[in-house]
């Protein structure tokens, strides 16, 4: 297989979380090749990518792509297109991410618009998967459709679900619920050929096994995963407060702490690693802001299952179909 191509500067904790998580997954047997600058401290054995620009969290994505053609983001990207890689990693600017992806490696011929595909905790079940996540604020209802598909496909690769259901993010579960968007989302999706279709969910049903893939647009998908996750880290830090502020209440929270510790990794976004940017052609994986060590690790595992299982094969064929 080849390396997966990882953005040794993007990121919150780069680049020492990141090159430590690179060497974890190389020691597990993943080739892995860094990006980043001439005589980045750290990489010992593992191979460079030269790349002399960094597009840092606060630069505007299309043009800091445009504008800095030998940044790790657009390099990493382009190791994909031309073969040197198999699939590419980053934590840095999400929005360049995708940009990186979009622009060197091309979308899927067929597809309207690319998607973030985010793995959303479902307690004692396999995640839930959540899309479009923040790749496009505004879509069209036949995008939902194509998401749907996409979404489908990947909830097979990643969690081996045989028949996916798809759900439709909306404000309530009957048909006419919902702006016009979802309404004409609706009707092509209970039309569409392939698509286990259930109806409308809402924001209460994203934690729950009430859909295998939910589809929306990304601006709404990308305010449902923050809530998500703000909600989550302050349930843990309220439960963590309370555990400490009364003497009485160590020996129970000691008692419980081993069977909340292993809930708290499921939630949290470490243990997925990153989300996949699906429709365009090549495995990226985008990571978490402040992804640690773990999230990287968990992240290149991610890609190489990706590129194992011919994820993006399968979409291209999918989509090569579709009259």
């Amino acid at each position: 297989m080849l390396p997966i191509a990882v953005d040794a500067m993007g990121g919150d904790r780069a680049p020492g979380d990141i090159l430590a998580g690179a060497h974890a997954a190389a020691a597990l047997g993943i080739p892995v090749v860094l990006v980043g600058p001439e005589g980045l401290e750290g990489c010992g054995e593992l191979p460079l990518i030269r790349a002399s620009e960094v597009i840092e969290m606060h630069d505007d994505a299309a043009q800091g792509v445009r504008r800095k053609k030998d940044s790790t983001l657009v390099r990493a990207a382009e190791a994909v297109r031309d073969g040197t890689a198999s699939a590419m990693v980053s934590a840095g600017n999400t929005g360049a991410t995708m940009a990186s992806a979009l622009l060197r490696m091309g979308r899927v011929k067929g597809v309207n618009r690319p998607a973030i595909a985010t793995p959303i905790p479902v307690p004692g079940e396999r995640p839930n998967i959540l899309l479009d996540a923040g790749a496009n604020a505004e879509v069209q209802a036949e995008w939902l459709v194509q998401f749907a598909v996409m979404g489908a496909i990947y909830a097979r690769h990643r969690y081996g679900i045989e028949h996916p259901t798809v759900g439709l993010l909306s404000i309530g579960e009957e048909p006419g619920k919902g702006d016009s968007l979802r309404k004409e989302a609706f009707e092509l999706l209970s039309n569409a050929p392939g698509i286990d279709f259930i109806g409308n969910v809402e924001g209460r049903d994203l934690m729950k096994k009430t859909a295998d893939v939910i589809v929306t647009d990304g601006f709404t998908g990308n305010v449902a995963l923050k809530t998500l996750e703000g909600g989550l880290k302050v349930l843990f830090n309220a439960l963590l407060t309370a555990f400490a502020s009364e003497p009485q209440y160590k020996e129970p929270a000691d008692a419980l702490l081993p069977a909340l510790l292993p809930l708290h990794t499921a939630m949290s976004p470490d243990t997925q690693g990153g989300a996949v940017l699906l429709g365009v052609d090549g495995i990226c994986i985008i990571s978490h802001g402040s992804s640690g060590e773990t999230a990287i690790v968990n992240a290149i595992k991610l890609a190489q299952e990706m590129v194992h299982t011919g994820l993006v094969a399968e979409i291209t064929a999918a989509f090569a179909a579709t009259p």
